[in-house]
């Protein structure tokens, strides 16, 4: 099956390949390493739709890996809010500049040597190794691991199952190509072989598919209960001071790291009564601002108050124009919170 399963898909990508401003068209040179890598860590959680627009701005203003390399901590922070995850954005960073550093701004070609950079984990590696290099590699995302249990119809539950999903995939990567079939294989589960209602009478891979011939593959693959998610509350802070509002920047290690932010307080598993930061009129503002993260749930409690003085450097932060809040590239959760603040009548 591996032969005829490869064979298939790689026709039908020959045609219906996506056309995505990383990729080079099937049968032409290698795309560009840097872009390659650049779009893998952009699209780690994260949809395609959202990534083109940063890839294009990102490639843009830094078309080398050199070029990123030398860019400021913060600058490179900012342009990464709305894309989430935002260690990717410091791993990116320290990646590029080992890259310039250490390998003269050339990446390295094999999965070893890419597993070796900062934030290079074993898909991404594979991914470079085959879409950059034409290296054999066995590629396995979401997608791909969706297309492979069904394809096998592999009945172990996730995560359970990655292991044997991973072998199934060996089995069906051909020894050429192997860039173009990565990709093919993203493809089809991205357009056909969708979470919900796969378009089974489209794909190529139909007489190879065990989940097919079971009359039922959208049971596959088989996800694990889902556990509750705990729930976390805190404070947020809003400090305005004429036209300017207070941010700080969060320490560079732990969630949000680095980022531009107002100032919290302590995420905790009920709601308690926290000290603001300074000594103010304090007033809550209506409503609440709700986040998911990976792992929680994040409400907070929304508190406003007008200063007259400089409380910048005891804070550690630094004023910023209410009207040009949006250039200062807050992530989602406060970007949300300024919203909030600034279309609440004071």
């Amino acid at each position: 099956m591996s032969v005829d399963a490869a064979t298939a898909l790689l026709a039908w990508y020959d045609v219906h390949h996506r056309v995505l401003p990383w990729r080079a068209a099937p049968g032409t040179a290698a795309p560009d390493p840097y872009r390659v890598w650049l779009s893998e860590v952009m699209l780690q959680q994260t949809t395609v739709a959202a990534v083109r627009a940063a890839f294009l701005r990102f490639t843009a203003r830094w078309p080398t890996v050199a070029d990123l390399a030398a860019v400021d901590d913060a600058d490179l922070m900012a342009a990464w809010a709305g894309l989430g995850y935002y260690a990717r954005a410091r791993n990116l960073l320290a990646c590029a500049r080992t890259v310039v550093a250490d390998h003269g701004g050339r990446f390295p070609d094999t999965e070893d040597g890419l597993r070796a950079l900062p934030g290079v984990g074993a898909y991404t590696a594979a991914a470079i190794a085959a879409i950059a290099f034409g290296r054999r590699a066995v590629v396995v995302d979401a997608n791909v691991e969706r297309v492979v249990a069904r394809l096998f119809a592999i009945d172990t539950p996730l995560p359970a199952a990655r292991p044997a999903i991973r072998a199934a995939t060996d089995v069906i990567t051909p020894d050429q190509r192997a860039g173009d079939f990565a990709q093919a294989m993203m493809d089809l589960g991205s357009g056909i072989c969708t979470v919900r209602a796969p378009a089974c009478i489209l794909c190529p891979l139909r007489p190879h598919c065990a989940a097919a011939r079971a009359g039922d593959p959208a049971r596959f693959p088989v996800k694990a209960a889902k556990t509750i998610r705990p729930e976390r509350h805190g404070p947020i802070w809003w400090v305005e001071r004429g036209t300017d509002v207070l941010l700080v920047r969060r320490p560079p290690r732990g969630l949000l790291g680095g980022m531009r932010a107002l100032p919290t307080g302590d995420w905790t598993d009920a709601p308690v009564a926290q000290t603001p930061p300074i000594q103010a009129d304090w007033h809550p503002v209506p409503g609440t601002v709700v986040h998911a993260f990976t792992h929680f749930r994040l409400t907070l409690t929304l508190f406003r108050a007008v200063v007259e003085r400089d409380i910048a450097p005891e804070m550690g932060g630094t004023w910023w124009p209410r009207d040009a809040l949006r250039a200062a590239g807050l992530p989602t959760l406060f970007a949300k919170a300024a919203t909030l603040a600034l279309e609440t009548p004071r």
